[in-house]
């Protein structure tokens, strides 16, 4: 067996440290390489959240680590290197062959008797047993063939390629005919998860914004308080979505409550959550009015950006100033699928008046759902 190094001893303590478990800690390590399991993974230029982000890195991609610090991973990976959050690196040996590592084999000899599945989501979390509690093992690709092994309930018990096993949702894995077609989960009429995925088990973070001393916004005519009128509309959302069968946390859930923007963050991260959304009322010197949708990233925000201002658009009395990019933290900085929705002008008398209305929030958020069902497939 070889000597394990300094510089390896600290990588494997760094992830012996994450949620996300090692199947392979066993034997010996006497490489520095690890693989990306984040769908878009920051890459700062030194180990703090706070820090310059300089690029960013996508799902499976496999990076040289150099050095630790306080959960923090210093990388390379072609011509960007920087610091990373530890937790979102898995380790892999130098003698395992990068498509092994975070793809399927193309090939499924020796398949006869077993059945297969593909994956149905963008970034399907396999977890260690039968639901939304259990610890994640992986984040597993779009189109990625695993063999189904097992069963409970709405869970499926699944073997990648490269041996790891887990569960997953059942909703989120099509079924693979005989001839090697891959049917979607709405083809498979035969199987109990036919039909889109929907909202059912998703994870939303729903951040009201402001809240405590930090009252946001103040109505013009009225006096509205910004925190007040988001947390209405935070609670009325949570409700319809939970409805729906989301699993749904909220960042804050009292009035006198206002976590730090690096908390709310956090939170989305810790939860893993499917989508983030940030609910805010508007401000502006200038004599405007209507709902405007933020995001900060092209490739992981824009798409749910773009399905919940559409839904917007729609609610009486109300006009879409359409979607922006928006530079806010809880954007910038949160690696999970996020908007910050600004759902009215409180510096606009009619605004203000419309959105102080019970109505009004409920047909919001109403249309807030129908996005999120829309950006999810439903």
């Amino acid at each position: 067996m070889k000597k394990i190094t300094r510089k390896a001893a600290i990588i494997v303590a760094m992830l012996l440290s994450t949620s996300i478990p090692y199947s392979e800690q066993a034997h010996a390590i006497s490489t520095d390489n690890a693989v990306v399991l984040a769908t878009s993974l920051n890459v700062r230029i030194e180990p703090a959240q706070q820090s310059r982000i300089v690029g960013s890195l996508s799902y499976g991609t496999i990076v040289s680590v150099t050095g630790e610090s306080y959960g923090w991973a210093k990388i390379s990976s072609g011509k960007m290197s920087g610091w990373v959050a530890g937790h979102y690196l898995k380790q892999t040996d130098n003698s395992t062959t990068i498509s092994k590592a975070v793809s399927p084999s193309s090939k499924q000899g020796g398949t006869s008797g077993k059945s297969i599945g593909t994956v149905q989501a963008d970034a399907l979390r396999m977890r260690k047993g039968p639901g939304l509690d259990q610890g994640i093992v992986r984040v597993l690709p779009m189109n990625m063939s695993v063999e189904i092994i097992g069963q409970q309930s709405d869970w499926l018990q699944i073997r990648t390629s490269s041996g790891e096993t887990g569960w997953v949702s059942g909703s989120y894995i099509g079924k693979q005919q005989k001839t090697g077609s891959i049917s979607s989960p709405s083809q498979a009429t035969s199987s109990k998860y036919a039909g889109k995925p929907g909202l059912k088990g998703k994870i939303i973070v729903i951040d009201a914004g402001h809240g405590g001393s930090d009252v946001g916004a103040i109505g013009t005519k009225f006096g509205t308080l910004e925190k007040t009128v988001n947390l209405q509309t935070a609670s009325k959302l949570a409700a319809n979505l939970r409805q729906k069968g989301a699993v749904v946390v909220m960042t804050r859930t009292g009035a006198d409550q206002n976590p730090a923007l690096h908390d709310r963050v956090e939170i989305s991260e810790a939860k893993g959550a499917d989508a983030f959304i940030s609910i805010h009322y508007n401000s502006s010197p200038k004599n405007v009015n209507g709902t405007l949708t933020f995001f900060y990233s092209d490739q992981k925000d824009k798409p749910l950006a773009h399905a919940i201002e559409a839904r917007l658009g729609q609610v009486y009395g109300s006009k879409s100033n359409g979607i922006s990019f928006g530079d806010y933290h809880v954007l910038r900085e949160n690696d999970q699928p996020s908007v910050l929705l600004e759902l009215g002008f409180l510096t606009d008398a009619k605004d203000e008046a419309l959105v102080r209305t019970a109505d009004y929030q409920q047909r919001s958020t109403d249309a807030i759902v129908k996005g999120l069902a829309d950006y999810f497939g439903d």
